[in-house]
């Protein structure tokens, strides 16, 4: 009896995978959490840098009010940032065009003189400061370049001089107060009138007051220099 050889295929061992073939639910939920706290995370950062510019644009204004003699509203709704770069270029070293929102400036001017503006603290308003006695020579520049760039919905929506409010309605008030040298001329010739024109003089504004006293002192000095 003949034997029967019987021969098997050769086989590779089976691989065996250390990998887990199920998803485990406590990395999916370690990865929301650390998804979770970024999102979390990004509005406090925000909120915290929203905040220091506040405080910065509030502090930037609380320094152009020292020294100030005027401060006005303008209308700036519309306006492109070259026009305000040239507006800048245009303005006098003694003033400054500054936008901020009305609530912040509202904050800066609190418990000031400035509390006058509050009128103005409507719509979108750029600010002037003028740093100078000359008040119309201030403003003059802007009327300027609205006039040449037909900027006639962008107007002063109101301003405050030695704590006074002027609407938009009495602007022109200020646009039309005499210059320093006119001042002066004027109380000089006062002076050297009869009394009545002096105590006309006297009973002018704190501003006329003020300048009365400077041209006579201003006189003295001269008239003993003379001498």
């Amino acid at each position: 009896m003949e034997a029967t050889l019987f021969t098997f295929p050769s086989t590779k061992p089976p691989t065996l995978s250390l990998k887990p073939h199920f998803n485990n639910p406590f990395d999916c939920q370690i990865t929301k959490l650390k998804h979770s706290s970024k999102t979390r995370a990004l509005p406090g950062i925000r909120a915290a840098i929203s905040r220091t510019k506040k405080e910065e644009t509030i502090e930037k204004v609380k320094q152009e009010l020292e020294g100030c003699y005027l401060i006005a509203g303008i209308e700036y709704k519309g306006f492109t940032v070259q026009q305000f770069q040239e507006l800048r270029t245009q303005l006098p070293e003694t003033s400054k065009l500054l936008v901020a929102k009305n609530t912040l400036v509202q904050k800066a001017i609190e418990g000031t003189e400035w509390e006058a503006l509050k009128p103005c603290m409507t719509g979108m308003n750029a600010w002037l400061f003028v740093h100078s006695e000359e008040i119309p020579a201030a403003l003059k520049p802007y009327r300027t370049f609205q006039k040449e760039k037909k900027l006639e919905g962008n107007d002063f929506t109101g301003a405050v001089f030695e704590g006074k409010f002027y609407g938009a309605d009495s602007f022109k008030t200020l646009e039309t107060l005499p210059s320093k040298a006119e001042v002066y001329a004027k109380i000089l010739g006062s002076l050297q009138g009869p009394a009545s024109a002096v105590v006309g003089t006297i009973q002018a504004p704190a501003r006329n007051l003020i300048m009365v006293l400077k041209a006579y002192c201003k006189k003295m000095e001269d008239e003993a220099a003379g001498n």
